[in-house]
């Protein structure tokens, strides 16, 4: 997303924009200030980068300054035109505004007066700016609705994704098995400039060594047996999109050497070739493991890390957002409902208490799974304790025995304390920790509140 900035200064009188322009210089001496001495040279200013404010004098050979402004305000709405008029006459100030200028000044130009016009104009370029940048990333934030879950984590989640698709940095994503490390990497993906690209994905450790370096790198025909012909690897074939290079903490030590060359030249060499090829792809390397420890036995490269880890983002466990569960469990139903025509249309409150209650090892993938189970084996339209506890007993999962079957009343009080958990950790963070204003916006009294912090071990200087 591009935002205007700079002045732009527009007057056939050369000395004339010349003083204008060393004027606003030393005003703004941080400020990219450009000149041009007609409105074509303008506009061709415009197109290679766009202004946060122009000053343009009205009358001019050729183009004049309203013609100027109509398709100055076609490249770049949110630039401030100011006219320059000789004349000075009420007629040409309305004139003016109603051609789109947000202010005239007359000539000569007084300083102080320019830079009063000036001021203000660039305070509204910034307004308009930044709303342009919210509106942008209030719409990536709703793309990232793939991700299910209103949770603090994963509102975190979400915000930390945006961000980072902005950049073309490489990522490293971190998180347990199961979490949806594909997932948020396809988001980034999608959030990023190369979107209208593909995403192309490898799974690194279930590739043997001297076909992954093929995989990524490609070959040359006669390279070894069997490569009959040259074949462009992944690097190559995703170009100008991303690749996701996945459990990358697994691969080994020769692979490393040569993807650490690659990320530090931009370039690969296919296995055979005497020439190396120019790449243009973002990297995203996902990991379950502590690669930190890898680092101190030595099994991985600490300058591949740093390669990688320009950019990180933590993907949480189910353990850790546990309120997203009966979101999770409903997400997947309606997934259900899709591919099988008779699946459940509900679930009862007791086994969504028990399921949200229910410890997941195998965080978001194991619970899709068990939902999956459940919607097969449902006799009826509604998933009750019932089915999940004929399906705990046929797969071995979960509490398969009475003494491991948690009481509906705990079950429901594990999902209502998470509950008001992440009720209050919203309320505190939206308040900046204030907890008069945290109780009136919740209806509870202050003292209830703070019973509630004491409870859950929560302190409001944290959100402060």
């Amino acid at each position: 997303m591009t935002l205007p900035d700079g002045i732009l200064v527009v007057d056939d009188e050369r000395d004339f924009a010349r003083g204008i322009s060393r004027l606003l210089q030393g005003r703004y001496p941080d400020e990219r200030i450009v000149t041009a001495l007609s409105g074509t040279e303008a506009l061709d200013a415009m197109r290679e980068a766009p202004f946060s404010a122009m000053l343009t004098d009205l009358s001019m050979p050729g183009m004049d300054g309203l013609e100027l402004l109509e398709q100055a305000r076609d490249l770049w709405p949110q630039t401030t035109a100011v006219l320059l008029t000789a004349f000075g006459s009420i007629e040409a100030a309305v004139l003016a505004v109603k051609g789109g200028a947000y202010d005239f000044l007359t000539k000569p130009v007084e300083p102080e007066s320019l830079f009063k016009v000036v001021d203000k104009a660039m305070e509204r370029s910034r307004l308009l700016a930044d709303n342009v940048r919210l509106r942008h990333l209030v719409g990536k934030q709703v793309q990232c609705d793939a991700i299910i879950g209103d949770s603090l984590p994963i509102r975190r989640l979400k915000e930390a994704l945006v961000a980072i698709a902005e950049s073309d940095y490489t990522v490293l994503i971190r998180g347990e098995s199961g979490t949806g490390k594909e997932l948020v990497a396809r988001t980034i993906h999608k959030l990023s400039r190369r979107s209208s690209r593909d995403l192309l994905s490898v799974n690194c450790p279930a590739i043997p060594d001297p076909l992954l370096e093929s995989e990524l790198f490609g070959h040359v025909r006669g390279a070894f047996t069997g490569a009959v012909r040259d074949r462009k690897g992944l690097f190559e074939t995703a170009r100008g999109g991303s690749l996701l290079l996945d459990e990358i903490g697994d691969i080994s030590s020769s692979i490393q050497a040569k993807l650490l060359r690659c990320l530090q030249e931009q370039e690969i060499r296919p296995v055979g070739s005497s020439r190396n090829i120019r790449v243009d792809v973002r990297i995203l390397a996902s990991t379950n493991q502590d690669l930190e420890v890898r680092m101190r036995d030595m099994s991985f490269r600490e300058d591949l890390y740093y390669r990688l880890n320009v950019l990180s983002v933590q993907v949480p466990a189910l353990r850790e957002r546990t309120g997203d569960i009966p979101l999770l469990v409903h997400h997947f139903l309606g997934q259900a409902r899709d591919e099988i025509p008779s699946a459940p249309q509900e679930i009862s409150p007791d086994a969504l208490a028990y399921l949200s209650a229910r410890p997941w090892p195998g965080n978001i993938r194991e619970l899709q799974n068990f939902v999956r189970r459940l919607v097969v084996f449902a006799p009826g339209d509604v998933v009750d304790m019932p089915l999940v506890r004929m399906v705990e007993n046929q797969t071995g999962t979960g509490g398969g025995t009475q003494d491991n079957m948690s009481a509906y009343k705990d079950a429901k009080a594990a999902v209502v304390d998470e509950f008001t958990r992440n009720y209050v950790e919203n309320l505190l963070s939206g308040t900046g920790g204030n907890i008069s204003e945290s109780a009136r916006i919740s209806g509870l009294s202050r003292v209830a509140l703070q019973k509630i912090l004491k409870r859950l071990c929560l302190s409001a200087d944290r959100y402060r």
